[in-house]
């Protein structure tokens, strides 16, 4: 499962707050601009990305989706990353025909997402539980359903104000209309790719 937390930029008490439920081994925080601007409590986190992904939320409040990950999808995912270097991070994702399960292709107009998340555990930055706040996002990236692999790689600015040694690049596949097919992270010891 994939769980997507959209905090508003002006709710700090969201940010502070909340729980992950169980069975959310991938859980993904955005911060979601504010009409105040730089204005709003948590203005500085916030990506212009997170409102477009979000839509419309409550201001007050945290707005959850949860993406089940189809066991029949056909698709492995792969994410890598490097270590910081002149500023930037390098990641990557690998999406490709699972042969192990059908090894169907990516469904036409696919499309991949690769994420620089910053892993704040709980007590840290005033939050009460861990979060994996998505700092920058590339997307959305093509799949191509006639190759049976397609890799996408970017170089991600270090963003300003989060600490090198908490990023993690994180990755997911969607169909068209925005179902979630397949997710992973980098694991944090060693950046070994998770699958």
């Amino acid at each position: 499962m994939l769980l997507e937390r959209f905090i508003p930029a002006d709710c700090e008490a969201c940010w502070r707050g909340g729980d992950t439920p169980s069975g959310a081994p991938l859980a993904l925080d955005w911060i979601v601009p504010s009409p105040r601007g730089d204005d709003a409590p948590l203005a500085a986190a916030a990506l212009p990305a997170a409102g477009v992904r979000a839509g419309t939320i409550a201001q007050t409040a945290t707005t959850s989706r949860r993406h089940v990950l189809p066991t029949g999808a056909g698709l492995s995912l792969r994410v890598e990353q490097g270590p910081p270097f002149n500023g930037y991070i390098a990641a990557q994702v690998d999406v490709e025909r699972d042969a192990a399960r059908g090894g169907r292709p990516a469904p036409s107009g696919g499309v991949a997402y690769l994420a620089l998340v910053e892993q704040v555990r709980a007590g840290e930055e005033g939050a009460t539980v861990q979060r994996m706040l998505v700092r920058a996002v590339v997307g959305p990236l093509p799949l191509d359903p006639d190759r049976s692999e397609v890799a996408h790689l970017h170089a991600f600015r270090v963003p300003q104000g989060s600490r090198p040694a908490r990023l993690i690049a994180v990755g997911w596949a969607e169909a068209p209309g925005g179902k979630v097919l397949a997710a992973a992270r980098v694991e944090p010891e060693g950046c070994a790719p998770a699958r």
